[in-house]
């Protein structure tokens, strides 16, 4: 009994994360689970990858909150030339490393800093065509993130943002930020502004 505890144990310490399309479908890549972190849906990835096809393959792409890296990892998959990967956990920007050696994908590079500031240091990284945001849910992050965003010069012109936030709140974005299409999964809102 203690055996299969210890296993289970083992087994909880690690999470997975399947690409669902592109050069690397159906690869399967574990991270540690610390800090809550939850990949976005297979499902929910398949529609909002249907929303970015048209824009996606060459661009550069910023993936905030990255956690697992199961947008940014599913976008380089799909064509982006490069992402950037921004993950204040230590434990979770090493295994982001990994997976993107493990890939062979010279178009990752991860950052391990809080979100917040390194948008406010304004690294000359950009400009970046797609942003995911998926942001630790209950935490008032969404417009304070959204707003260092849109202030920080990174954004490319005509810039697709994606955002995840609890379906009960509303976030206010910045100003020239046009929501182009949102869905609900649960409790989960996701959606895409277009930035002018």
């Amino acid at each position: 009994m203690a055996i299969r505890n210890q296993r289970r144990g083992r087994r909880n310490d690690q999470g997975q994360v399947r690409l669902i399309g592109g050069d690397w479908r159906r690869r399967t890549l574990s991270f540690p689970a610390v800090d809550g972190v939850r990949p976005t849906p297979d499902r929910v990835r398949e529609t909002l990858f249907n929303w970015l096809m048209p824009v996606l393959p060459g661009t550069h792409c910023l993936d905030l909150f990255a956690g697992s890296g199961a947008l940014g990892l599913e976008a380089l998959s799909r064509g982006a030339d490069r992402v950037t990967f921004v993950e204040h956990s230590a434990e979770l920007a090493r295994a982001l490393s990994q997976n993107l050696a493990t890939l062979n994908a010279n178009g990752g590079a991860v950052v391990k800093q809080d979100v917040l500031n390194w948008l406010k240091a304004r690294e000359p990284t950009g400009p970046f065509r797609i942003v995911f945001m998926d942001p630790p849910f209950r935490a008032g992050l969404v417009e304070p993130v959204c707003d260092a965003l849109a202030a920080s010069g990174l954004l490319a012109d005509n810039a697709r943002v994606y955002v995840e936030h609890e379906s009960d709140h509303e976030p206010s974005m910045p100003p020239g930020w046009a929501l182009a299409r949102r869905k609900q999964a649960g409790q989960v809102a996701y959606s895409l502004f277009e930035v002018a």
